[in-house]
């Protein structure tokens, strides 16, 4: 049994290190932007890597999202910037649901942009009541002469403004659907969200009796809740994977830190309990690592049927890089607490991931319901 990855994911990992090395000359300062950074959506777009994000049925590089790539890619991506792993991940799970059960044609008119980065894409299922409880949305979906009709408000939507479309998440009846609506109709409204403590592209989207083709519907009606959690079983592990990446960059700045800083007549790392707290930190992350990899590759097979190894992946890295970057802004003591600098913005940017794509609390109560039902 081998634990190394193979060749192929070596080699996106070296074309994502070089697009980061692209990025990091402004990455503070596109990590400081709520609106999409023009110089890194157009480093996204040179290094081709959002083809990994749709199928190669329509400008992908595999035939079928690669989950395990996904998170290798973001594993490096966020190590330099928050802002360009953000840009890529979206690109797959605002289009996930288009690619599995979306009309041939409205496949072909907004795949190839999303491969290309041409157009950005983005997915609306959190609303000002309904957060982590998704079946509490109140946006619906009504047939209207021949039409589909889209009323109701989403809240905290990433790339909202800066959309090419919106993967909206509705009531239709009794059941959920999902509709594919593009971001310049008439009747879409987007206010900035509050700012969060890691400025992100974020925003309110409100649609207001906004009349859409019945071909924009993706999926049978009532089948969009299984949509949206396809979504969460191919993407919420590469979550993991940028965890993993910014644990590891926070390890980087300390060590490099106490190597040269000095105290008491040594560097800093060789003082116990700095050493201590680098060294668990650094076996932290190669577990999470582990683990993370381990899911990936299994969502590969079958990403419904692993969703509870995705969830544990998440909450395992996510809780992790919180650890490791505190323990990192410890050892570096004043220089940790520098606004702007590399940690600080990695201590920022840690702690939105604890809650997006699944709150640690809730994640536990899924692993938990899913342990009840294992045989074995």
């Amino acid at each position: 049994m081998s634990f190394e990855l193979p060749d192929e994911y070596r080699e996106l990992q070296e074309e994502a290190a070089a697009l980061a090395a692209t990025v990091d000359p402004y990455a503070a300062e596109a990590d400081a932007c709520n609106d999409v950074h023009p110089q890194t959506l157009a480093a996204l777009r040179a290094s081709r890597l959002s083809e990994l994000t749709v199928p190669a049925e329509y400008g992908g590089r595999f035939d079928h999202v690669d989950p395990l790539a996904v998170a290798v890619v973001r594993e490096v991506l966020m190590a330099t910037s928050s802002h360009l792993d953000s840009l890529f991940a979206l690109q797959g799970i605002g289009s996930n649901a288009l690619a599995k059960a979306g009309q041939p044609a409205l496949k072909e008119t907004w795949l190839p942009p999303v491969a290309k980065t041409e157009a950005l894409a983005a997915l609306a299922i959190t609303e000002p009541h309904a957060g982590s409880d998704v079946r509490g949305i109140t946006t619906t979906v009504r047939s209207e002469g021949d039409s589909l009709v889209v009323t109701g408000e989403k809240s905290y939507i990433s790339n909202a403004g800066a959309a090419a479309f919106y993967t909206v998440l509705a009531k239709e009846g009794d059941g959920f659907s999902t509709v594919l609506v593009p971001g310049d109709l008439p009747g879409i409204t987007v206010t900035p969200a509050p700012e969060l403590i890691a400025p992100h592209v974020l925003g309110d989207v409100r649609f207001d009796d906004v009349a859409i083709s019945p071909d924009h519907r993706i999926g049978d009606p009532g089948d969009g809740m299984n949509l949206v959690l396809g979504t969460l079983a191919v993407f919420r592990v590469s979550v993991a994977g940028a965890a993993v990446g910014l644990a590891q960059a926070a390890l980087a700045e300390a060590v490099r830190h106490t190597r040269s800083r000095e105290q008491f007549g040594r560097p800093l790392l060789r003082h116990g309990p700095v050493a201590v707290m680098l060294a668990d930190s650094w076996t932290e992350i190669e577990a999470a690592r582990l683990l993370t990899y381990r899911a990936a590759s299994r969502a590969k097979q079958d990403a419904l049927g692993s969703l509870h190894h995705s969830s544990m992946a998440k909450l395992a890295a996510t809780e992790m890089a919180a650890r490791v970057v505190d323990r990192c802004v410890q050892v570096m003591g004043r220089w940790g607490l520098v606004h702007d600098s590399k940690i600080e913005r990695l201590y920022r940017q840690a702690r939105p991931m604890r809650i997006y794509e699944g709150a640690s609390d809730v994640l536990r109560l899924g692993i938990a319901k899913a342990l009840s039902l294992e045989e074995n």
